[in-house]
C-alpha cells in the first residue's frame, strides 16, 4: 500500500500522518487556486492584480458596503495591515475601489468600474469553472463539508501559530 501523498514525508512520519496530506493538498490548491483568480481576472478583462487585490476587490463589492481595513483583515485572515493597505491604494489606482471615511475610520467602497469587473469575473468564473467544477460530479453539499471543515481546521492552525509564537 502506498502511504499518503505529501511533499515531506519526514513531517508525516507523526500520530496523524492524514494532516501532512491535506497540508500538501492545500498547497497545490492555495497556488492553482491564486493562479486561477489572476488568469480569471486578466480574462475579465482586468488590470493585472495580485491574488490579494483580487481578493480585496471581491470582498470590497460584497454586500456593496464599504469596508474598514480592520474588516478586511478579519475577513481575509490578514495578520499583515501593510500588505493589505498596500492592495488597496492598487485597486485605488486602478480605479476599481475608493477610499472614504466612516467617522474617524477610512473606508474602502467598489466603484463602478469595480463591481462590473466583479461581475464579469463571475461570468467568466461560471462558465470557465464553475461548469468544469459541476461535472466532476461532486455533491455541492460535500464541498459545504469540506469548506466547513476547512475553516475549522484554520482555527487550530491560528491557534498552534500563537503558541509558536510564545514557545
Amino acid at each position: 500500500m502506498v502511504g499518503p501523498v505529501v511533499s515531506s514525508a519526514h513531517l508525516a512520519q507523526s500520530s496523524l500522518p492524514a494532516l501532512s496530506e491535506l497540508e500538501f493538498a492545500l498547497t497545490m490548491s492555495n497556488h492553482a487556486f491564486h493562479r486561477w483568480m489572476v488568469r480569471c481576472m486578466t480574462a475579465a478583462g482586468g488590470p493585472a492584480m495580485s491574488p490579494l487585490e483580487v481578493l480585496i476587490v471581491h470582498l470590497v463589492n460584497h454586500r456593496e458596503r464599504p469596508k474598514t481595513l480592520a474588516d478586511i483583515c478579519l475577513v481575509l485572515n490578514i495578520e499583515d495591515t501593510h500588505l493589505a493597505n498596500y492592495a488597496i491604494r492598487k485597486l485605488v489606482g486602478h480605479g476599481l475601489v475608493r477610499q472614504g471615511r466612516k467617522g474617524k475610520e477610512k473606508t474602502v467602497a467598489i466603484t463602478p468600474a469595480g463591481a462590473t469587473l466583479c461581475t464579469r469575473y463571475a461570468e467568466v468564473r461560471e462558465a470557465l469553472l464553475v461548469q468544469a467544477a459541476r461535472q466532476t460530479g461532486i455533491d455541492p453539499a460535500e464541498l459545504s463539508r469540506l469548506s466547513s471543515l476547512l475553516r475549522l481546521l484554520s482555527g487550530s492552525y491560528d491557534q498552534a501559530a500563537r503558541a509558536a509564537a510564545a514557545f
